[in-house]
């Protein structure tokens, strides 16, 4: 089975008078349906990784393989088209647009791929988010939901363009503990139920415990 994502020999040095290694040596493999978490302690590259494996940045030495392609040696155009049609992102802060409404929001990366006519859009961004539990507040501004509702929104903003990969970057940093869970149990369904891989980045133990699968990071370095 082909990986869904690989980093391979991968490491990342900022440059300057003081070179700064964010990650090294760094051989992961994650498989199609499979739901990982990062955990580590602050400073320890877990976001670095995370946006390395996301193509939002590159390596300094080693490659990064999404589904089976090396990305090594291309341009900055052809990542983002990469970036905008196979991999989902959600963050610690939802970024939703505070002008738009829920759905409006979700259907962004849609018009940015161009794939589908404005009908399809609508009717795909009303679908995930009622299949998010959020029916009834796809027409809400983003002020006027709680955090967890904001954060779910950012799952179908994620899912828009029917990823395979979704990456999110402590997605429940702000979030009391009844929503993080909802949210971890949303990534878990994901995995398992739409066969969707998905690598997250968390500082909370007890829901790293809930994936399939914990990678460490210390000092850069897996452990």
């Amino acid at each position: 089975m082909t990986a869904a994502i690989e980093a391979i020999g991968v490491a990342r040095t900022l440059p300057g008078p003081v070179p700064v290694t964010l990650v090294q040596d760094i051989d992961l493999t994650v498989r199609p349906g499979e739901f990982v978490a990062i955990t580590g302690p602050s400073g320890s590259g877990k976001s670095s990784l995370l946006y390395l494996l996301g193509l939002l940045d590159v390596p300094t030495r080693g490659s990064i393989r999404l589904q089976g392609r090396d990305t090594a040696g291309l341009s900055g155009d052809a990542l983002a088209d990469l970036r905008l049609a196979r991999i989902g992102f959600v963050f610690q802060f939802h970024f939703l647009l505070p002008e738009f409404s829920a759905a409006d929001n979700v259907a962004i990366p849609m018009r940015r791929l161009g794939e589908l006519g404005a009908g399809a859009i609508r009717q795909r961004s009303e679908d995930l988010l009622a299949s998010l539990g959020l029916a009834e507040h796809r027409r809400k501004l983003p002020e006027q939901m709680s955090g967890g509702q904001r954060q779910r929104v950012a799952i179908a903003r994620a899912l828009a363009n029917d990823p395979a990969v979704i990456l999110a970057d402590e997605p429940t940093g702000n979030l009391d503990t009844a929503s993080a869970q909802l949210v971890f149990d949303t990534f878990r369904s994901l995995a398992h139920d739409q066969g969707r891989t998905v690598v997250a980045v968390t500082h909370d133990h007890d829901l790293a415990a809930t994936a399939d699968r914990q990678v460490h990071l210390v000092d850069g370095r897996i452990v």
